[in-house]
């Protein structure tokens, strides 16, 4: 018997296992029947353990050359290192579609091990959810696109990997945007669960938050590394194209942003139900959509596979999520009235709204440029692109406003806030941004629409630097230091704070997209050893070609060196490779120096032998900014996720109350009171006035007008949203 063998098994005995699971956890939460849903529960950890089983077969296939194996032959040779070996595993269909399908079973047996946690009414039909999704990849496994199809002969060797794929960034990339895709599939079963039950109150929205916030995390993360796999790989000077599956990756993150902020608007205000419930069968939708463009071979691309036969299944399964979806919505629709209305437009939730609007607005449009050519080949029998030209005029713009509302909504206070004191609370951040507007044409920025997104970077930056300013000054004011007063914004508040943090790393990233983007310099030259090259107040010398070879690969490189103001910066070798079966295919070294904030990216277009060379050179300004942000972004959405102390001491809703009152009654006289700082001090917890919130909130909400004494007292009656989830 052979590994592949043991994988088939485990396949076969996973998908009759996930569908008992399904049958039986309905039956048990139909019946009340506590045993069945148990049952269900050890059941979905068995399938767990056979996809595992199935998942080791494979990798032992590779890793023993066991060439038999159809996918192994077609993904791997012995002149493969083994990491790309292991690579591999997720390198071609079959095998990325068992990632997926063994990643949803451990996030499965994650939720069962956590589940003491949520409403028990959920829980069985969020495991029926999970497990019918687990169905729909088991089939496909077992019947369509089955990794352990054995050949009749095995060959001596393998025809290897996708040299696209033969890079580092390619061990980390597919597997975190796969399981970004997975990932939502948890949300989804809660939202399925949640409308089944019709407990669609805030409860299944606490539940759902830190899963919803881990899929945005893991796919924040696989877009990151895409962007820098493509600048590190592909050779055209960019890290983002607008190429379709990129697109289809970006769709359901836009979605699970949009969600992560206007939950704050139901968990605060009993608002936005529709639209939350919307939003996360969209998210999950859009990542079957994503998986389905990839496999489906409907479209052009370097990330896509080829045509298989998936992708009418995967159409199919696509069409059955949206009408389930849609009838459940629709039949619990009645039921999901708003407990509150908006009191004013200039307030956090009209902030949060308009945030929505323009998230769904740049998902919009990506996903009609998306299937833009699909549509056209239908109707008009002709193809018609949309490049990136279009995404720039359309979604750029959007950015921007997106930009500017991240800076205004930390200054709104809940409900309402009086125009007066808004202005006053713009003055800083306006001022920051004007005179980012005056002093950049001075400096030689002359492009308007670069002026203005920097403007409006600015804004925002200064916007949530004073919001930690405040918050930090509050704390200091009781005797921190401001070291320690910022540490423990993070610590005691990560949703806000965590959330402001990655409001920094995105305007971070803007300013590093604005700036390679409109400031980005090209220059191509055919070079001859000792023949200068001069850009941007760079000079790249070139000294020759150098050919040589390795196991399995045939490489030539140019060497150059890179000079400044008659300084000798550094040697740099860009080149291409040859690998062995894929000689029409050769992939490319890109030669990246930063210094500073700038990037010389070199890259070798052609080569006449060891004397002559075609050089692209690319000067990006501020890309490093890009990762960067990216990198902030992912803290900050880890300190959000991060789960609070539960030992941490509160308040009693009553007190709270008073309190409040007492505090509006006051006048707000004495800044500490005002804060409502809880801290411990000798001991003693000294309890904040209104439900242990966050000190830089409830100080910045009475400098914004929130003093009203039926604001207060109903604030202080509001224990269950202590913090907000700025994500």
């Amino acid at each position: 018997m052979y590994f592949s063998d043991v994988g088939t098994i485990a396949l076969i005995l996973a998908l009759g296992f996930a569908v008992y699971t399904v049958v039986i956890a309905v039956l048990g939460a139909k019946r009340g029947i506590t045993a069945l849903v148990a049952s269900a529960k050890r059941s979905s950890l068995t399938v767990t353990f056979f996809l595992l089983v199935a998942a080791s077969a494979l990798v032992v296939s590779f890793l023993i050359h066991d060439f038999g194996v159809s996918y192994v032959r077609q993904e791997s040779n012995l002149a493969m290192p083994w990491y790309f070996i292991l690579s591999a595993f997720y390198g071609g269909q079959e095998g990325s579609l068992l990632y997926w399908a063994l990643m949803l079973s451990i996030f499965s047996a994650i939720f069962i091990f956590t589940s003491r946690r949520v409403p028990q009414a959920l829980v069985p039909y969020v495991v029926a959810t999970l497990m019918s999704i687990e169905v729909f990849f088991l089939i496909i496994l077992a019947i369509v696109s089955n990794p352990f199809v054995r050949l009749p002969v095995a060959p001596p060797d393998g025809q290897g990997l996708n040299p696209l794929l033969m890079d580092p960034g390619m061990l980390v990339h597919p597997p975190m945007l796969l399981m970004g895709y997975m990932s939502f599939s948890v949300p989804f079963a809660f939202a399925v669960a949640a409308m089944i039950t019709g407990k669609l109150n805030s409860d299944w929205l606490r539940s759902i938050r830190r899963w919803m916030l881990a899929a945005w995390s893991i796919q924040t993360t696989g877009l990151l590394l895409g962007a820098w796999w493509a600048y590190h790989v592909l050779g055209w000077g960019g890290y983002w194209g607008w190429d379709p599956v990129e697109n289809a990756a970006l769709l359901p993150w836009l979605t699970a942003t949009a969600f992560l902020h206007s939950t704050m608007v139901q968990e605060r205000r009993g608002m936005l139900k529709v639209w939350n419930l919307a939003l996360v069968i969209a998210s999950f939708a859009l990542s079957i959509f994503g998986t389905f463009e990839v496999r489906s071979g409907i479209i052009s691309s370097v990330h896509s596979f080829a045509y298989s036969a998936v992708g009418p299944y995967f159409l199919t399964f696509l069409a059955i999520i949206v009408v389930f979806s849609i009838g459940l919505f629709l039949y619990r629709l009645p039921t999901l009235r708003s407990e509150q209305e908006f009191d004013s437009v200039i307030s956090r939730e009209g902030a949060f709204l308009f945030n929505n609007l323009l998230l769904v607005g740049v998902a919009f449009a990506t996903f009609w440029g998306t299937i833009f050519p699909i549509l056209s080949e239908a109707v008009r029998r002709q193809t018609m692109t949309v490049g990136p030209p279009f995404y720039d005029h359309v979604n750029g713009p959007l950015f921007v406003l997106l930009l500017l509302a991240m800076g205004v909504g930390p200054l709104l206070a809940w409900r309402r806030t009086s125009t007066s004191v808004l202005w006053r609370n713009l003055v800083v951040p306006a001022v920051a941004a004007a005179a980012c507007a005056i002093v950049l044409p001075l400096l030689g920025v002359s492009n308007v629409w670069a002026n203005i997104a920097f403007a409006v970077c600015s804004f925002t930056v200064t916007a949530i630097i004073y919001e930690f300013w405040r918050g930090m000054r509050v704390r200091h004011d009781h005797g921190e230091s401001y070291f320690l007063a910022f540490n423990m914004l993070i610590v005691r508040y990560r949703r806000r704070y965590g959330g402001y943090l990655v409001h920094l790393g995105l305007v971070l990233l803007a300013v590093g997209v604005i700036g390679s983007n409109f400031f980005q310099v090209e220059r191509d030259a055919v070079l001859k050893p000792g023949q200068t090259l001069n850009v941007a107040g760079y000079q790249l010398t070139y000294l020759g070609n150098i050919a040589y070879a390795t196991p399995g690969v045939d490489a030539v490189t140019a060497q150059l060196q890179i000079w400044q103001d008659g300084r000798l910066l550094r040697y740099i070798y860009p080149g291409r490779q040859f690998y062995r079966n894929f000689e029409n295919q050769p992939t490319s070294q890109i030669s990246i120096s930063t210094f500073g904030l700038t990037d010389v990216y070199v890259f070798l277009a052609d080569w006449q032998g060891a004397a002559s060379a075609t050089i692209r050179v690319f000067i990006n300004p501020l890309t490093s900014l890009v990762w960067l942000g990216g990198l902030l972004m992912l803290v900050g959405g880890i300190i959000c996720w991060w789960p609070e102390r539960r030992s941490r001491l509160r308040m009693p809703a009553k007190e709270t109350y008073a309190k409040g009152t007492a505090l509006a009654n006051k006048g707000h006289g004495d800044r500490s009171v005002e804060a409502g700082v809880g801290q411990r001090r000798e001991g003693t917890l000294v309890a904040s006035c209104l439900g242990d919130r966050d000190p830089a909130w409830e100080a910045g909400n009475a400098r914004v007008g929130v003093t009203e004494r039926n604001d207060l007292a109903s604030y202080g009656q509001d224990t269950g949203a202590s913090e907000e989830p700025t994500l």
